[in-house]
């Protein structure tokens, strides 16, 4: 049964009331305006206080940062002696990590742990292991370090491990989101030429 008022009364049954009002909560709720931060009142309720609290600075875990790779080639390097083998160096783990810079930028740190072994042409003695790291965008280099890891092999001992670090790698806030990271061991020599383009040959001459 449909409840109606009583327009004569002025009143309406309790029936009407409550569908009425169940009618108009939705359209209440769809319409209503969002509360304004600045309201001290809801602030007690979002922030434990009367006031909104200020930003919080970026977290670390919230940077970009590639995982490392490996050059090709670059993961382990031999110095020779007579036609055998003096040396083999070997990169072990390798660790980065990333920071908010400047200006919206990423310092990168990146840490590398390596061994050298003696080959059938080596003896005990201090050795270097040459690093190198780069971090680029694409093809364009925004920074290349190299590092020559000191290792000094003891009479006795046939092997000796190295570490290098490298901090403060800045990466500009254009590329901050889109960078690489490579590690290899030896000197980098020069990316190869772009072959040349031959040009066209000219159309055939009307006859």
């Amino acid at each position: 049964m449909t409840a109606r008022c009583l327009r004569s009364l002025g009143t309406c049954s309790l029936g009407a009331v409550l569908t009425l009002g169940v009618l108009a909560a939705p359209a209440q709720a769809q319409t209503a305006a969002p509360q304004d931060e600045g309201n001290p009142f809801v602030n007690i309720f979002k922030y434990g206080g009367t006031t909104k609290p200020p930003e919080a600075p970026p977290s670390p875990d919230d940077v970009y940062c590639p995982i490392i790779d490996v050059t090709e080639g670059g993961s382990s390097l031999q110095t020779m002696a007579g036609g055998t083998v003096r040396t083999q160096i070997r990169l072990g783990q390798l660790s980065r990590a990333c920071r908010p810079g400047p200006n919206g930028g990423t310092v990168v740190s990146v840490g590398v742990q390596g061994v050298v072994l003696l080959g059938p042409g080596g003896a005990p003695g201090r050795f270097n292991a040459p690093v190198s790291i780069t971090v680029k965008n694409g093809t364009q280099i925004l920074a290349r370090r190299t590092h020559q890891g000191a290792v000094t092999i003891p009479a006795g001992q046939a092997s000796g491990s190295f570490t290098v670090i490298e901090d403060g790698i800045v990466v500009p806030a254009a590329q901050a989101k889109d960078f690489d990271i490579e590690v290899g061991l030896g000197a980098i020599g020069k990316p190869a030429r772009a072959p040349r383009r031959k040009q066209a040959a000219p159309p055939p001459a009307d006859g």
